[in-house]
């Protein structure tokens, strides 16, 4: 831990570091006030945002404070790239799914253990991403058979070719995204997730705008269709009247499925 950010009746924020494959990681931590622990843990991934303009407590910070309140230990690094943490080899974004998978590895070893982790349940995580935090997301599901629940809010594919090709030609005007799509097409069959949706563990709760302009809202679809032909747990729900960031009554609804996602799952309820 590296300092205290806030404190209310529900929770404490602290700032954070990890280390992460020679990297340092930096992030912020709710720890619960009021719930008994020790605590379910939920790994928070925000989205892309230039990361000259991002700060450790932006747009994401609403969702894991009510995660928190709901009564879980809730984790939101700064992905690599992200100030203050370190940068390091990033393609497709595995060097994000990294740091991801090196703090599970960190909670399940030093959760319930004396020490900064030591009211986390090492054996009850989830993970929660946005847009290309929930791509993510499905890459380290495809991997970690540690993280028994995961919410995918308007989440990139894991169809990789379909995400550097939009990448480049919406989201960049051609600046990002070109390292990617030098490869061969077969590259992309063996590095996306898409191919390994078979061995994900975790339940899957999928949540998509229909207005939303970003992330095309078929990439949530398929996916959904594809982890029910699998016979895997998943719940999928489609938001009328919601962008690619949801707000107002909408976001509430979410906010409060996702919650409830995490208490069958990580607390049995």
């Amino acid at each position: 831990m590296e300092q205290t950010l806030a404190a209310n009746s529900y929770f404490t924020r602290t700032l954070i570091s990890y280390p992460s494959d020679g990297l340092k990681i930096y992030g912020f931590m709710n720890i619960p006030r009021q719930a008994v622990p020790p605590y379910p843990v939920v790994i928070a991934l925000h989205g892309y945002i230039e990361p000259s303009i991002y700060h450790t407590l932006d747009y994401t910070t609403r969702y894991a404070d009510a995660i928190a309140r709901a009564g879980y230990l809730v984790i939101h690094p700064n992905l690599r790239g992200y100030p203050p943490s370190d940068e390091g080899e990033n393609l497709f974004r595995v060097g994000m799914a990294v740091d991801v998978l090196n703090l599970i590895a960190l909670v399940k070893s030093l959760g319930g253990q004396p020490g900064p982790l030591a009211l986390a349940n090492p054996q009850e995580i989830g993970l929660w991403g946005h847009s290309m935090g929930g791509g993510i997301t499905t890459r380290v599901i495809t991997v970690s058979p540690d993280v028994k629940a995961a919410v995918l809010y308007g989440a990139m594919s894991p169809d990789d070719q379909k995400n550097y090709e939009r990448i480049f030609t919406y989201f960049s005007n051609g600046t990002r995204g070109l390292d990617e799509l030098s490869y061969p097409v077969e590259a992309f069959e063996h590095i996306s997730p898409q191919k390994f949706l078979d061995r994900i563990q975790a339940a899957v709760s999928i949540h998509h705008g229909v207005k939303d302009q970003d992330v095309p809202l078929q990439w949530s679809v398929d996916l959904c269709n594809t982890l029910q032909s699998l016979k895997k747990p998943v719940e999928c729900f489609l938001y009328e009247d919601q962008p690619h960031t949801f707000h107002g009554e909408g976001d509430d609804l979410f906010t409060l499925r996702a919650v409830e996602f995490y208490d069958r799952y990580l607390k049995g309820k």
